[in-house]
């Protein structure tokens, strides 16, 4: 059985399959869905490897920039 961190690690890695499959399909949105989806793939690694962790405001997007 899949604890709450694995899960969350999968929601993030299929947000971020969908956040780069919506760029490929519309180039007005491709920069800012490349930076979602960079995001998600970022924080899903954090989750699967240090799950109590606690981000360095340097290493993570703008949370600005995220939509």
């Amino acid at each position: 059985m899949a604890n709450n961190a694995e899960l969350a690690a999968k929601l993030l890695r299929a947000a971020s399959n969908f956040f780069r499959a919506v760029g490929e399909q519309n180039a007005e949105l491709k920069e800012q869905m490349q930076t979602n989806a960079e995001a998600c793939d970022l924080i899903a690694g954090r989750v699967e490897t240090d799950p109590l962790g606690v981000p360095v405001d340097q290493e993570i997007p703008d949370t600005n920039q995220l939509n």
